[in-house]
């Protein structure tokens, strides 16, 4: 991967200041992972979002077993993007029910994680 560079603005920001949440998403294809990715992160909901093909779901819906492929998105935010984040892949998602999950980040790079800083928001 090649070294992002960190934008002067957020090298100034203490790393206290970075409060980084993953959310996790899953999708029915690529095509419609990569559409959310894309929407997301253009909205500066989300630095980025990695897409993980492969995936297989076994989950109970409307009384019964189900057993589907799916993509994995794993996207990195600010915490406080996640009502927005989440409002806004609800309303893209194309599932009745999309599973939208977020994750505190203990500790990380503290330039990957002011990058994330950057790279969302206003």
């Amino acid at each position: 991967m090649p070294e992002v560079p960190v934008p002067e603005a957020a090298a100034s920001l203490p790393e206290a200041l970075v409060d980084a949440r993953m959310v996790w998403m899953t999708a029915p294809s690529e095509a419609v992972a990569l559409a959310l990715v894309r929407a997301l992160v253009s909205e500066r909901l989300a630095a980025c979002g990695t897409l993980i093909p492969g995936a297989r779901s076994v989950y109970r819906w409307q009384g019964a077993v189900q057993d589907e492929p799916e993509v994995l998105i794993v996207l990195k935010t600010q915490a406080e993007l996640v009502p927005a984040l989440t409002a806004r892949a609800l309303e893209l998602h194309p599932y009745e029910v999309p599973e939208v999950l977020s994750v505190a980040v203990a500790d990380g790079s503290c330039a990957y994680l002011r990058w994330i800083a950057e790279s969302t928001g206003s």
